[in-house]
């Protein structure tokens, strides 16, 4: 198996439900600061849902840490599913 197989095959997702959000400027600024997180590979922020979806590599980072950053910017997770 090539390297870059097995560095995907490592990375997990997690999908985090948010409250607190009052517009799409502020899911957009939790998607750009978790995009710019070292092991983050992937993000998909849905306004609308309240959710956040991160790909990211656990060697790396963690879904505490991602939830500490999303916390740190004034807002609640209210929910987290692992994949």
């Amino acid at each position: 198996m090539r390297r870059a197989e097995k560095e995907e095959d490592a990375m997990r997702t997690v999908t985090l439900k948010v409250e607190g959000w009052r517009c799409a400027a502020c899911s957009a600024s939790v998607g750009s600061l978790l995009e710019a997180h070292p092991g983050v590979r992937g993000i998909d922020v849905s306004f609308d849902e309240g959710r956040v979806r991160a790909l990211y590599d656990p060697a790396t980072t963690s879904e505490d840490r991602l939830v500490e950053l999303i916390e740190k910017r004034g807002f609640q997770v209210v929910a987290r599913t692992s994949a």
